[in-house]
Protein backbone atom coordinates (compact mmCIF):
# COMPACT_ATOMS: atom_id res chain seq x y z
CA UNK A 1 0.00 0.00 0.00
CA UNK A 2 2.55 2.67 0.72
CA UNK A 3 4.50 1.68 -3.08
CA UNK A 4 1.58 2.32 -4.08
CA UNK A 5 1.07 5.95 -2.36
CA UNK A 6 4.85 6.82 -3.49
CA UNK A 7 3.97 5.75 -7.43
CA UNK A 8 0.92 8.02 -7.17
CA UNK A 9 2.78 10.91 -5.65
CA UNK A 10 -0.23 11.16 -2.47
CA UNK A 11 1.48 12.79 0.27
CA UNK A 12 0.42 10.15 3.73
CA UNK A 13 -0.17 13.65 5.45
CA UNK A 14 -2.91 13.92 3.01
CA UNK A 15 -3.87 10.52 3.34
CA UNK A 16 -4.58 10.90 7.43
CA UNK A 17 -6.21 14.20 6.86
CA UNK A 18 -8.76 12.93 4.92
CA UNK A 19 -9.09 9.87 6.84
CA UNK A 20 -9.68 12.06 9.85
CA UNK A 21 -12.30 14.13 7.52
CA UNK A 22 -13.98 11.28 6.80
CA UNK A 23 -14.27 9.60 10.39
CA UNK A 24 -15.36 13.59 11.55
CA UNK A 25 -18.51 12.72 8.88
CA UNK A 26 -19.23 9.60 10.32
CA UNK A 27 -19.42 11.12 13.90
CA UNK A 28 -22.83 10.49 15.04
CA UNK A 29 -24.64 13.58 15.91
CA UNK A 30 -24.84 14.22 19.36
CA UNK A 31 -28.98 14.67 20.00
CA UNK A 32 -30.28 17.47 22.72
CA UNK A 33 -33.77 17.39 23.95
CA UNK A 34 -35.64 20.29 24.57
CA UNK A 35 -39.30 20.08 26.09
CA UNK A 36 -41.14 22.42 26.01
CA UNK A 37 -44.09 24.46 26.61
CA UNK A 38 -45.37 25.11 22.98
CA UNK A 39 -48.67 24.89 23.84
CA UNK A 40 -50.52 25.47 27.30
CA UNK A 41 -49.11 28.40 30.18
CA UNK A 42 -46.03 28.85 28.45
CA UNK A 43 -47.03 28.92 24.91
CA UNK A 44 -46.38 32.60 25.31
CA UNK A 45 -42.39 32.41 26.32
CA UNK A 46 -41.64 28.93 24.67
CA UNK A 47 -40.55 30.51 20.79
CA UNK A 48 -38.24 32.31 22.54
CA UNK A 49 -36.48 29.42 24.48
CA UNK A 50 -36.34 27.04 21.40
CA UNK A 51 -34.85 30.29 19.39
CA UNK A 52 -32.11 30.18 21.88
CA UNK A 53 -31.89 26.62 21.55
CA UNK A 54 -31.40 27.04 17.39
CA UNK A 55 -28.64 29.92 17.87
CA UNK A 56 -26.50 28.17 20.63
CA UNK A 57 -26.76 24.63 18.55
CA UNK A 58 -25.66 26.61 15.32
CA UNK A 59 -22.77 28.76 17.25
CA UNK A 60 -21.45 25.18 18.86
CA UNK A 61 -21.63 23.10 14.83
CA UNK A 62 -20.36 25.95 13.34
CA UNK A 63 -17.19 26.15 15.45
CA UNK A 64 -16.61 22.14 15.35
CA UNK A 65 -19.55 20.77 17.61
CA UNK A 66 -18.85 18.92 20.50
CA UNK A 67 -15.84 17.06 20.03
CA UNK A 68 -16.12 16.94 16.44
CA UNK A 69 -20.04 15.72 16.69
CA UNK A 70 -22.84 18.01 15.44
CA UNK A 71 -25.63 19.00 17.74
CA UNK A 72 -28.36 17.92 16.67
CA UNK A 73 -32.00 19.39 18.34
CA UNK A 74 -34.96 17.15 19.51
CA UNK A 75 -37.65 19.92 20.55
CA UNK A 76 -41.16 18.40 22.23
CA UNK A 77 -43.94 20.18 23.19
CA UNK A 78 -44.84 19.35 26.70
CA UNK A 79 -48.10 20.92 27.04
CA UNK A 80 -47.15 23.15 29.80
CA UNK A 81 -47.70 20.80 32.53
CA UNK A 82 -47.24 16.94 33.90
CA UNK A 83 -48.85 14.76 31.67
CA UNK A 84 -47.65 16.37 28.09
CA UNK A 85 -44.00 16.22 30.15
CA UNK A 86 -44.62 12.65 30.23
CA UNK A 87 -45.46 12.06 27.10
CA UNK A 88 -42.71 14.24 25.87
CA UNK A 89 -40.07 12.70 27.85
CA UNK A 90 -40.95 9.22 26.82
CA UNK A 91 -40.30 9.89 23.30
CA UNK A 92 -37.10 11.91 23.88
CA UNK A 93 -35.08 9.50 26.48
CA UNK A 94 -36.71 6.32 24.87
CA UNK A 95 -37.77 6.54 21.29
CA UNK A 96 -35.12 9.68 20.10
CA UNK A 97 -32.48 8.50 22.83
CA UNK A 98 -31.22 12.01 23.38
CA UNK A 99 -27.82 12.40 24.93
CA UNK A 100 -29.19 14.99 27.32
CA UNK A 101 -32.22 17.39 28.12
CA UNK A 102 -32.02 21.54 28.18
CA UNK A 103 -35.14 22.75 29.20
CA UNK A 104 -37.19 25.22 30.51
CA UNK A 105 -40.60 24.12 31.80
CA UNK A 106 -43.47 24.58 34.59
CA UNK A 107 -42.63 22.91 37.95
CA UNK A 108 -45.40 20.62 37.37
CA UNK A 109 -43.60 19.56 33.59
CA UNK A 110 -40.26 19.40 36.09
CA UNK A 111 -41.67 16.96 38.72
CA UNK A 112 -43.16 14.73 36.26
CA UNK A 113 -40.40 13.75 33.93
CA UNK A 114 -37.87 13.44 37.09
CA UNK A 115 -38.67 9.82 37.04
CA UNK A 116 -38.80 9.55 33.61
CA UNK A 117 -35.05 11.18 33.31
CA UNK A 118 -33.86 9.02 36.05
CA UNK A 119 -34.52 5.99 34.06
CA UNK A 120 -33.11 6.59 31.44
CA UNK A 121 -30.23 7.87 33.13
CA UNK A 122 -29.98 11.56 31.01
CA UNK A 123 -28.18 14.57 32.16
CA UNK A 124 -30.99 17.37 32.54
CA UNK A 125 -29.76 20.68 33.04
CA UNK A 126 -33.08 22.98 34.05
CA UNK A 127 -33.21 26.21 32.81
CA UNK A 128 -36.33 27.99 34.77
CA UNK A 129 -36.18 29.97 37.60
CA UNK A 130 -38.40 27.85 39.89
CA UNK A 131 -39.16 27.55 43.78
CA UNK A 132 -36.39 25.56 44.71
CA UNK A 133 -34.92 22.32 46.34
CA UNK A 134 -35.89 19.86 43.29
CA UNK A 135 -33.38 17.83 44.14
CA UNK A 136 -31.77 14.45 41.66
CA UNK A 137 -28.79 12.62 40.45
CA UNK A 138 -29.39 13.58 37.18
CA UNK A 139 -30.28 17.05 37.46
CA UNK A 140 -28.59 20.75 37.73
CA UNK A 141 -29.93 24.01 37.50
CA UNK A 142 -29.14 27.20 36.07
CA UNK A 143 -32.32 29.28 36.80
CA UNK A 144 -32.78 31.28 39.73
CA UNK A 145 -34.62 30.19 43.17
CA UNK A 146 -36.35 32.52 45.77
CA UNK A 147 -33.12 32.91 47.85
CA UNK A 148 -32.15 35.34 44.79
CA UNK A 149 -35.31 36.40 43.76
CA UNK A 150 -37.08 37.11 46.87
CA UNK A 151 -35.37 39.84 48.77
CA UNK A 152 -34.77 42.92 45.95
CA UNK A 153 -38.48 43.29 45.59
CA UNK A 154 -39.41 43.18 49.03
CA UNK A 155 -36.62 44.86 50.59
CA UNK A 156 -37.11 47.81 48.04
CA UNK A 157 -40.97 47.67 48.93
CA UNK A 158 -40.34 48.37 52.49
CA UNK A 159 -37.68 50.32 52.24
CA UNK A 160 -37.97 52.83 49.69
CA UNK A 161 -41.87 52.30 49.24
CA UNK A 162 -42.32 52.21 52.87
CA UNK A 163 -44.87 49.22 52.58
CA UNK A 164 -46.00 47.54 55.97
CA UNK A 165 -48.39 45.14 54.27
CA UNK A 166 -48.53 43.04 51.64
CA UNK A 167 -51.30 40.75 49.38
CA UNK A 168 -50.07 37.62 47.44
CA UNK A 169 -51.38 36.37 44.46
CA UNK A 170 -50.19 32.95 42.41
CA UNK A 171 -50.78 29.76 40.11
CA UNK A 172 -51.93 26.92 42.14
CA UNK A 173 -49.31 24.38 41.94
CA UNK A 174 -45.17 23.63 43.15
CA UNK A 175 -43.99 26.65 41.44
CA UNK A 176 -46.86 29.57 42.41
CA UNK A 177 -47.03 27.93 45.76
CA UNK A 178 -43.64 27.24 46.82
CA UNK A 179 -42.80 31.03 45.71
CA UNK A 180 -45.23 32.46 47.73
CA UNK A 181 -44.54 30.43 50.58
CA UNK A 182 -40.98 31.79 50.83
CA UNK A 183 -41.91 35.11 49.93
CA UNK A 184 -44.33 35.14 53.38
CA UNK A 185 -41.70 33.70 55.53
CA UNK A 186 -39.34 36.30 54.17
CA UNK A 187 -41.83 39.30 54.48
CA UNK A 188 -42.87 38.19 58.11
CA UNK A 189 -39.32 37.48 59.11
CA UNK A 190 -38.45 41.17 57.86
CA UNK A 191 -41.36 42.78 60.20
CA UNK A 192 -44.12 42.57 57.24
CA UNK A 193 -47.47 41.35 57.37
CA UNK A 194 -49.25 39.66 54.81
CA UNK A 195 -53.11 40.73 54.40
CA UNK A 196 -54.23 38.03 52.09
CA UNK A 197 -53.28 35.05 49.73
CA UNK A 198 -55.30 33.29 46.97
CA UNK A 199 -54.26 31.60 44.31
CA UNK A 200 -56.26 30.05 41.01
CA UNK A 201 -55.65 26.84 38.95
CA UNK A 202 -52.60 27.13 36.83
CA UNK A 203 -54.73 27.85 33.54
CA UNK A 204 -57.24 30.23 35.13
CA UNK A 205 -57.94 33.40 34.11
CA UNK A 206 -60.68 35.22 35.84
CA UNK A 207 -59.33 36.67 38.43
CA UNK A 208 -62.07 39.25 39.38
CA UNK A 209 -62.55 37.39 43.03
CA UNK A 210 -58.93 37.62 43.76
CA UNK A 211 -59.17 41.14 42.99
CA UNK A 212 -62.07 42.13 44.72
CA UNK A 213 -59.75 40.63 47.57
CA UNK A 214 -57.52 42.68 47.06
CA UNK A 215 -59.44 45.81 46.82
CA UNK A 216 -61.04 45.08 50.01
CA UNK A 217 -57.72 44.33 51.92
CA UNK A 218 -56.17 47.21 50.62
CA UNK A 219 -52.57 46.35 51.22
CA UNK A 220 -49.42 48.46 50.62
CA UNK A 221 -47.82 46.61 48.41
CA UNK A 222 -48.97 43.19 45.34
CA UNK A 223 -46.81 40.27 44.50
CA UNK A 224 -47.76 37.43 42.53
CA UNK A 225 -46.01 34.96 41.28
CA UNK A 226 -48.28 33.17 38.81
CA UNK A 227 -47.23 30.81 35.37
CA UNK A 228 -44.48 32.48 33.11
CA UNK A 229 -47.09 33.37 30.05
CA UNK A 230 -50.43 33.55 29.55
CA UNK A 231 -51.46 33.73 33.28
CA UNK A 232 -49.49 36.90 33.87
CA UNK A 233 -50.88 38.78 31.09
CA UNK A 234 -54.57 38.31 32.53
CA UNK A 235 -53.77 38.96 36.28
CA UNK A 236 -51.87 42.74 35.34
CA UNK A 237 -54.67 43.43 33.00
CA UNK A 238 -57.58 43.02 35.31
CA UNK A 239 -55.33 44.67 38.10
CA UNK A 240 -54.68 47.61 35.87
CA UNK A 241 -58.73 47.74 34.74
CA UNK A 242 -59.46 47.48 38.40
CA UNK A 243 -57.51 50.96 38.78
CA UNK A 244 -55.42 49.34 42.20
CA UNK A 245 -52.26 51.61 42.04
CA UNK A 246 -50.11 49.65 44.92
CA UNK A 247 -46.56 48.96 44.02
CA UNK A 248 -46.41 45.76 42.15
CA UNK A 249 -44.11 43.19 42.40
CA UNK A 250 -44.48 40.07 39.63
CA UNK A 251 -42.28 37.27 40.91
CA UNK A 252 -42.69 35.56 37.51
CA UNK A 253 -42.72 37.84 34.18
CA UNK A 254 -39.80 37.87 31.91
CA UNK A 255 -39.23 41.12 29.76
CA UNK A 256 -40.65 39.85 26.32
CA UNK A 257 -44.15 39.10 28.20
CA UNK A 258 -43.68 42.37 30.07
CA UNK A 259 -43.01 44.39 26.13
CA UNK A 260 -46.02 42.78 24.82
CA UNK A 261 -47.99 44.04 27.68
CA UNK A 262 -47.73 47.64 26.66
CA UNK A 263 -49.21 49.99 29.74
CA UNK A 264 -50.56 47.35 31.62
CA UNK A 265 -46.90 46.27 32.99
CA UNK A 266 -45.44 50.05 33.21
CA UNK A 267 -44.51 50.24 36.12
CA UNK A 268 -44.49 46.47 37.23
CA UNK A 269 -41.28 45.55 39.54
CA UNK A 270 -39.33 42.25 38.60
CA UNK A 271 -36.10 40.90 39.64
CA UNK A 272 -34.31 39.09 37.25
CA UNK A 273 -30.58 37.40 36.10
CA UNK A 274 -31.05 38.63 32.94
CA UNK A 275 -31.85 41.72 31.19
CA UNK A 276 -31.33 42.90 27.74
CA UNK A 277 -29.84 45.96 29.13
CA UNK A 278 -26.51 44.19 30.59
CA UNK A 279 -24.16 45.99 28.65
CA UNK A 280 -21.47 43.55 28.22
CA UNK A 281 -19.73 42.26 25.08
CA UNK A 282 -21.22 38.23 25.70
CA UNK A 283 -24.89 39.67 26.19
CA UNK A 284 -24.44 41.67 22.93
CA UNK A 285 -22.92 38.69 21.18
CA UNK A 286 -26.48 37.17 22.15
CA UNK A 287 -28.41 39.53 20.89
CA UNK A 288 -26.72 40.19 17.49
CA UNK A 289 -26.31 36.48 17.08
CA UNK A 290 -30.94 36.41 17.62
CA UNK A 291 -30.96 39.35 15.29
CA UNK A 292 -28.74 37.99 12.48
CA UNK A 293 -30.58 34.50 12.63
CA UNK A 294 -34.00 35.21 13.03
CA UNK A 295 -34.52 38.76 12.00
CA UNK A 296 -37.70 40.60 12.58
CA UNK A 297 -38.78 37.21 14.43
CA UNK A 298 -36.28 37.31 16.71
CA UNK A 299 -38.24 37.34 20.07
CA UNK A 300 -37.00 39.46 23.06
CA UNK A 301 -34.58 37.89 25.04
CA UNK A 302 -35.14 37.22 28.46
CA UNK A 303 -34.96 35.25 31.64
CA UNK A 304 -35.83 32.18 29.92
CA UNK A 305 -34.34 32.32 27.40
CA UNK A 306 -30.68 33.31 28.24
CA UNK A 307 -29.89 30.44 30.46
CA UNK A 308 -31.28 27.89 28.02
CA UNK A 309 -28.55 29.44 25.66
CA UNK A 310 -26.05 29.56 28.03
CA UNK A 311 -27.12 25.72 29.51
CA UNK A 312 -25.89 24.52 25.66
CA UNK A 313 -22.21 25.65 26.64
CA UNK A 314 -22.07 24.65 29.85
CA UNK A 315 -23.03 21.70 28.38
CA UNK A 316 -20.65 21.48 26.20
CA UNK A 317 -17.74 22.20 28.77
CA UNK A 318 -18.69 19.29 30.68
CA UNK A 319 -18.76 16.91 27.58
CA UNK A 320 -15.42 18.09 26.80
CA UNK A 321 -14.08 18.00 30.32
CA UNK A 322 -15.51 13.87 30.43
CA UNK A 323 -14.11 13.28 27.23
CA UNK A 324 -17.02 11.96 25.69
CA UNK A 325 -21.12 11.89 26.45
CA UNK A 326 -21.02 9.62 28.94
CA UNK A 327 -23.51 10.34 31.73
CA UNK A 328 -22.39 9.84 35.01
CA UNK A 329 -18.93 11.54 34.20
CA UNK A 330 -20.76 14.27 32.27
CA UNK A 331 -23.23 15.13 35.45
CA UNK A 332 -20.12 15.14 37.72
CA UNK A 333 -18.47 17.79 35.47
CA UNK A 334 -21.55 19.75 35.47
CA UNK A 335 -21.14 20.65 38.66
CA UNK A 336 -17.25 22.26 37.74
CA UNK A 337 -17.39 23.72 34.65
CA UNK A 338 -18.59 27.78 34.07
CA UNK A 339 -19.15 29.41 30.95
CA UNK A 340 -19.61 33.28 30.72
CA UNK A 341 -22.46 34.24 28.75
CA UNK A 342 -25.44 36.80 28.97
CA UNK A 343 -25.60 37.03 32.45
CA UNK A 344 -21.73 36.62 33.36
CA UNK A 345 -20.09 33.98 34.54
CA UNK A 346 -22.35 30.58 35.89
CA UNK A 347 -21.19 28.11 37.61
CA UNK A 348 -23.85 25.13 38.62
CA UNK A 349 -21.13 24.32 41.27
CA UNK A 350 -23.81 24.82 44.26
CA UNK A 351 -25.33 21.98 45.13
CA UNK A 352 -25.96 21.36 41.50
CA UNK A 353 -27.60 25.30 41.14
CA UNK A 354 -25.35 28.34 40.41
CA UNK A 355 -24.73 31.74 42.50
CA UNK A 356 -26.19 34.38 40.16
CA UNK A 357 -25.69 38.15 39.97
CA UNK A 358 -29.94 39.33 39.99
CA UNK A 359 -30.93 43.12 39.08
CA UNK A 360 -33.92 44.62 40.33
CA UNK A 361 -36.36 45.91 37.48
CA UNK A 362 -39.39 48.24 36.69
CA UNK A 363 -40.91 48.61 33.35
CA UNK A 364 -40.69 51.74 31.47
CA UNK A 365 -43.29 53.50 29.34
CA UNK A 366 -41.26 52.03 26.11
CA UNK A 367 -41.78 48.81 27.67
CA UNK A 368 -38.04 48.34 28.58
CA UNK A 369 -36.51 47.83 31.76
CA UNK A 370 -34.49 50.35 33.76
CA UNK A 371 -32.21 48.72 36.41
CA UNK A 372 -32.81 50.29 39.92
CA UNK A 373 -30.11 48.18 41.63
CA UNK A 374 -27.64 44.93 40.86
CA UNK A 375 -26.57 42.28 43.50
CA UNK A 376 -23.73 40.64 42.68
CA UNK A 377 -23.03 36.71 42.90
CA UNK A 378 -26.65 35.77 44.86
CA UNK A 379 -26.24 32.40 46.78
CA UNK A 380 -29.18 29.87 45.86
CA UNK A 381 -28.54 28.82 49.61
CA UNK A 382 -28.82 25.29 50.45
CA UNK A 383 -31.03 23.66 47.78
CA UNK A 384 -29.86 19.63 47.71
CA UNK A 385 -27.09 19.11 50.45
CA UNK A 386 -27.82 15.88 51.01
CA UNK A 387 -27.15 15.10 46.83
CA UNK A 388 -24.01 12.67 45.88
Amino acid sequence: MKNLFNRCRIPLSFVALLAGLAGAHAAEPLRIGVPVGLSGANSVVAPGVVQASQLAADEINAAGGILGRQVVLEIADDASGAVGAQKAYDTLVFQKKVDAIIAMETSAARNAALPIVSRGKVPYIYTSFYEGRSCNRWLHVNGWVPEQQVAPVVDHFMQDRKAKTFFLVGSDYAFGRGMLKFTREYIEKQGGRVVGEEYLPIDGSDWTPVVSKIRSANPDALISSTAGGGPNVSLAKQVKAAGLSMPYGNLAIDEGTARTMGDTAVGMYMSASYLTSIDTPQNRKFLDGLKAKFGNDAKTANEFSAPQYEAFYLYKAAVEKAGGTDAPKVVQALSTVTFEGPRGPVTMDRQRHAALTMRLGQVQQDGSIKILQTFDKVDPGAQCPDLK
